[in-house]
């Protein structure tokens, strides 16, 4: 039986995963195949201009990396950044952060379970939908139980799966690209700048949407307390897995506009991606849809790592009950209440909710994080810094300014049902305090080992 996190002697989370683990684990969790499933969104939007998009965005989500990486350093800890916010700036504004953390987190799994199950129908129509989000969600939580070095085994082979898929697609992109003439001397450098389509509202628009490739970084900084040497290898995870799969991401797109120039209209735009690598091999066609139910299944279950360690990091400061959420399995040393919480909601949430407002939903809390991260890192970096080194200044500050911009873009849709649930954890708050009178936080930081 799990027991309350009291003393020093109490079970801990093992420290057990490497810098690689952390790679791996926060390009699962993006997917390497991030940019393929809204790759005709991004080509209709920018007018052809995807490549440059994705480089735009990564270069913009780096800021914020870094200032995950930076604060990771400070507060080692599973409650990532509930915990920076709530520690540099207020311990309400924390929990705020906190909760909005907990819609971002407990929504990827989700989302990630009802695109699963929704693919996995077309593959399997005679099985039902019911079964197959069952059968996901329910997966997802009996590996996480497993342990994290079971769940960084498996990062690890689905890694190399998906990185064989995507080497395949190079290899006949290629081939096909160089097997036809082209007439045009700015066939190449087309993706990149195109005179003819370029406009800047809609390369704006389109790396609003870029954005959101990125979205999972930050979880490797709940992995905090699992990481070998946190104060260095969640920074050096944090920016290379961005940087991983920017590059990768904007190679990716780049071969299939290629493929695939923008003045062509798509079959279908929602499998604009799967087209073009048809176009170049049609085995691709199915090889490429499969990828990317095995993509996000990955990042599912990834999800579902970093929403238990979030609401461990909650439970334990006090923030949600401490003695359900704030414990950790003695045998396996995981918060395994919050893992079976997690797959609870999942369950449920995979029959309850639609894919496209899960997903703007998800957005709407991950930018408010965002921002909160980048303002804990200029507080503490630059403000009570004693070096005020413009390093710590200018990062923290454009990654505040940028994830505001593409905040204040959301859809009503997203923008209404976001406030419905900032408004129920400010008035459970407002219940557990008595009016806001009691302690809301007590922030327990463990020390390294």
């Amino acid at each position: 039986m799990s027991t309350p996190v009291t003393t020093a002697s109490a079970p801990r989370l093992r420290r057990a995963l490497s810098l690689w683990d952390l790679i791996l684990y926060g390009v699962i969790v993006i997917q390497p195949t991030a940019p393929m499933s809204i790759f005709g969104v991004l080509s209709e939007r920018g007018r052809g201009h995807v490549v440059t998009a994705i480089l735009i965005a990564m270069v913009a989500m780096l800021f914020t990396a870094i200032s995950y990486g930076r604060m990771a350093r400070v507060y080692p800890s599973a409650g990532s950044a509930f915990t920076y916010v709530g520690q540099e700036i207020n311990p309400a504004l924390g929990y705020v952060t906190g909760w909005s953390m907990v819609m971002d987190y407990m929504l990827n799994p989700i989302i990630c379970t009802i695109w699963c199950s929704q693919q996995a129908n077309v593959f399997a129509p005679g099985v039902p939908y019911a079964f197959w989000a069952v059968f996901f969600a329910g997966l997802f939580t009996w590996l996480n139980i497993l342990g994290i070095k079971a769940s960084a085994r498996i990062n690890a082979a689905m890694a190399t799966g998906m990185g064989v898929v995507i080497a395949i697609f190079f290899v006949v992109a290629a081939r096909y690209i160089f097997g036809h003439p082209h007439a045009d001397p700015i066939f190449f450098s087309r993706p990149f700048y195109d005179p003819q389509t370029f406009h800047w509202n809609g390369l704006f628009g389109c790396t609003s949407i870029a954005v959101l490739t990125y979205i999972g970084f930050d979880g490797i900084s709940t992995l905090s307390e699992e990481a070998e040497n946190p104060r260095r290898n969640i920074l050096l995870a944090t920016v290379f897995t961005c940087l991983a799969i920017g590059i990768l991401s904007a190679v990716e797109v780049y071969a299939a506009q290629l493929l695939w120039p923008a003045s062509q209209p798509f079959p279908k735009v929602e499998t604009a991606f799967v087209s073009a690598a048809g176009r170049a091999w049609l085995p691709l066609f199915g090889i490429v849809g499969g990828t990317l139910l095995v993509a996000n299944f990955g990042s599912g279950l990834g999800a579902m790592i970093g929403a238990a360690r979030l609401l461990y990091g909650m439970g334990r400061s006090n923030a949600l009950p401490k003695s359900f959420f704030g414990v950790i399995d003695p045998k396996r040393h995981i918060p395994r209440n919050s893992v079976l919480f997690v797959g609870a909601v999942t369950v449920v949430g995979a029959f309850l909710m639609n894919f496209d407002l899960g997903a703007e939903m998800l957005n709407f809390g991950a930018l408010i994080a965002f921002m909160g991260v980048n303002l804990a890192a200029f507080t503490h970096y630059f403000l009570r810094g004693k070096e005020k080194k413009m390093t710590h200044f200018f990062p923290p500050l454009l990654g505040f300014l940028i994830c505001l911009a593409l905040w204040l873009n959301l859809g009503h849709t997203a923008k209404i049902a976001g406030a419905a649930w900032m408004a129920v954890g400010i008035a459970f708050g407002a219940w557990k305090t008595r009016g806001f009178r009691g302690e809301l936080v007590n922030f327990d930081i463990p020390a390294d080992e």
